[in-house]
């Protein structure tokens, strides 16, 4: 219904195929360097959460022809 209504096609990836959802597994990894594996999320403040997001949203990504996500998504 939501195809239909958009005119989007809409993507479901099959389960344990992380090769068909790459753009969301490299935005894993990227997190993975903030937040290893059983970090724990009750000793993390806003403030370093905002820190995180700011220093991933400005970084290049090739997917993007090397501008950053901000770049992107602000461009006019």
């Amino acid at each position: 219904m939501i195809e239909k209504k958009t005119g989007i096609s809409i993507f479901f990836a099959n389960p344990y195929h992380s090769w068909e959802r790459g753009s969301n597994e490299n935005a894993n990894g990227l997190l993975r360097q903030f937040f290893p594996k059983k970090s724990s999320f009750a000793i993390i403040t806003q403030e370093y959460i905002d820190t995180v997001c700011k220093l991933i949203n400005n970084r290049p990504r090739k997917r993007l022809n090397y501008l950053t996500p901000n770049e992107v998504f602000y461009a006019k």
